[in-house]
């Protein structure tokens, strides 16, 4: 009798310990795993301000010439540099991208190819936002596309921004078909107003030399119907610096439960 009684005022004893050890365990892996996922936001926020800051670097160097942009074997290289082009506008293949904003207003970013002079390169360029019609939803804005050649100044950026799409956008319009006179207005409209633009699918509809790498972007002030007062990329520092502190609050959360509950409240206990 007197056996079992040690007994079980061993394993008395030993099971606060046991609980004691695993909760301490417990804490310091949670506590452990919250610091390390703060100091990796840390870290991502340190790329994108890095990031930003080659933005930022490559959109203050002069413009590269038309010559030298098209000696650049890799134009991707040279993402957010201004250049200076020549060439025409193919204003029957303009794109109509819907559900764009600029300063919070909704409306179209218009997108017309531009052939450039000199070369069999046809670029695809975002010259501008325009407001929508919001009266008659299929009605295109007025724009102004100067006929003959044009100087533009433009920066290299990627392809358009896709945004969250149900079902598939109307196919363009033929480049065979897509002249004056030989389409009807209401398939023109169709056509042109889309969600989004993949460039390698519409230089397969067109059959134009498209360029499906890089795009242009129109810089500039407000001309033809359109405005050029681009958004800058949206990199999202502040939302890793945001995770950050709530990785870290979690980890100083954990500790502070931990020291309350199994250090400072047990000698409250035992003090009474």
């Amino acid at each position: 009798m007197r056996d079992r009684m040690r007994v079980s005022s061993s394993s008395s004893r030993a099971h606060p310990a046991v609980r004691f050890w695993i909760i301490t365990l417990a804490a310091l892996l949670v506590a452990a795993t919250a610091v390390a996922l703060g100091r990796w936001q840390l870290s991502r926020a340190a790329q994108k301000e890095a990031l930003q800051a080659s933005i930022e670097t490559q959109q203050a160097y002069p413009a590269l010439a038309m010559e030298d942009f098209l000696a650049v074997e890799q134009p991707t290289t040279e993402l957010h540099r201004k250049v200076r082009l020549r060439g025409l506008w193919l204003p029957t293949q303009t794109v109509f991208l819907d559900n764009r904003q600029m300063h919070g207003q909704p409306g179209f970013y218009v997108l017309t190819p531009l052939a450039l002079e000199g070369t069999t390169q046809t670029l695809m360029v975002q010259r501008g936002w325009v407001p929508r019609n919001f009266s008659d939803r299929t009605q295109l804005p007025p724009i102004d596309t100067p006929a003959g050649l044009v100087d533009i100044e433009a920066r290299i950026e990627l392809p358009p921004a896709k945004l969250l799409q149900l079902g598939a956008d109307p196919p363009a319009q033929p480049a065979s078909a897509a002249q004056p006179g030989t389409e009807k207005p209401a398939d023109v409209v169709h056509a042109r107003i889309r969600q989004n633009l993949d460039l390698e699918t519409f230089r397969n509809e067109t059959g134009l030399p498209l360029r499906t790498d890089f795009s242009l972007q129109q810089v500039g002030p407000a001309s033809e119907g359109l405005l050029r007062e681009w958004p800058a990329p949206a990199l999202g520092i502040e939302k890793h610096y945001g995770y950050a502190f709530q990785w870290f609050g979690l980890a100083a959360l954990v500790v502070i439960l931990y020291v309350w509950f199994q250090l400072i409240a047990p000698r409250r206990r035992r003090s009474r």
